[in-house]
């Protein structure tokens, strides 16, 4: 009687499965062969592809349209934007032109958008709005936009402010590494420049102690002086609206009862109590104190 053959544990088997086993790892290695230079091709025709499209002339900027500049010239910002050659308009990189663009003082922000298949750039454009030239001891005069903030230094040739009020009596301070105009006097003259037209006051003095005096066009004579052409009014920390209305109503007063008397300045600091500087004839006349 034959015994049965039993397989050996411990021998490694040389069988179908150990055959398959082996093309399966075949198989693999040729998948990742494969897929390497599948992407290796890919990656080869993408540069080349970027390269053509970059370098083509074909995609180079046709047309640039620029809006909200009126202050700016053109020239300056296609200069700032180093778009004074033609550029391809895959090449460029927008947040440095926008960068670049609002570095000009005069420009507060920029935005720059491109059409690809018209090839065509467009700058939108923000400018600053000045609000007041602030002279300061021993430095340039400031321009101040109609946020407060400094953005250049004034240059009566070139920046024309002639209309703009100027503002004496301010410090500049640090903050946050820039310099700034702040505290509780400067934001009452940021609130009465908010309050009226600042083009009808010619100069605006601060003063840490009394407030802000204005000179103001001479809108509370019926007459007014040819000389001077304009009156000083105090008006301290606050409460504009009701000052300026107050004012007012002391010029028509005036003008009533005292036809022949000029208003030279008027103190509001106190609403309650203001004390008038009047003109007669060519006499100046001390403090005039009127309940009106």
């Amino acid at each position: 009687m034959n015994k049965k053959i039993k397989s050996n544990r411990y021998k490694p088997e040389t069988s179908e499965a150990a055959a398959l086993y082996s093309g399966a790892n075949i198989d693999f290695c040729l998948k990742c062969i494969i897929t390497v230079a599948s992407i290796s091709v890919l990656s080869l025709c993408s540069i080349f592809a970027y390269d053509f499209i970059t370098q083509s002339s074909f995609f180079n900027i046709k047309q640039i349209h620029i809006s909200g500049a009126e202050r700016v010239l053109n020239d300056e910002i296609l200069s700032l934007a180093d778009l004074t050659q033609e550029k391809n308009i895959f090449r460029i990189n927008l947040y440095s032109i926008e960068r670049r663009i609002a570095s000009h003082p005069w420009i507060d922000s920029a935005s720059v958008n491109r059409s690809l298949f018209i090839s065509t750039l467009s700058i939108s454009i923000v400018e600053q709005k000045p609000l007041a030239i602030v002279k300061i001891e021993n430095l340039a005069d400031i321009l101040i936009n109609t946020q407060g903030r400094p953005f250049k230094e004034y240059d009566p040739l070139e920046d024309h402010g002639e209309n703009l009020p100027v503002i004496s009596g301010l410090d500049l301070t640090q903050k946050d590494n820039q310099y700034m105009f702040d505290g509780p006097l400067f934001n009452s003259i940021m609130n009465f420049l908010h309050t009226e037209n600042p083009n009808r006051f010619k100069t605006i003095k601060a003063d840490k102690n009394t407030g802000i005096s204005i000179q103001a066009g001479d809108i509370y004579n019926r007459m007014p002086d040819p000389e001077n052409g304009f009156v000083l009014l105090k008006l301290g920390f606050d409460n504009f609206d009701a000052k300026l209305k107050k004012a007012k109503m002391i010029s028509e007063y005036i003008d009533k009862h005292f036809p022949d008397r000029t208003i030279r300045g008027i103190d509001l600091f106190n609403i309650q109590k203001v004390f008038i500087k009047t003109k007669l004839a060519d006499a100046l006349h001390t403090n005039l104190e009127k309940g009106v």
